[in-house]
């Protein structure tokens, strides 16, 4: 079994790969929005109108 040293003191950072991943995904959550913008959700044809009757309405001061 062999030991190996390490001889380094500092680090280098691969900030291509963090800002790679940070592109992808915003691209993904701008795509999911934009594609789910595209959906069209069905929606009432009239206007719901409700009558409320005068008996039940109080008048707060």
């Amino acid at each position: 079994m062999q030991f190996y040293k390490k001889t380094s003191i500092g680090k280098s950072y691969n900030y291509t790969g963090l800002i790679v991943k940070i592109v992808l995904f915003v691209a993904i959550i701008s795509l999911i929005i934009f594609f789910v913008g595209k959906i069209n959700f069905p929606a009432p044809n009239k206007l719901i109108e409700q009558e409320i009757p005068r008996e039940n309405l109080k008048i707060v001061k």
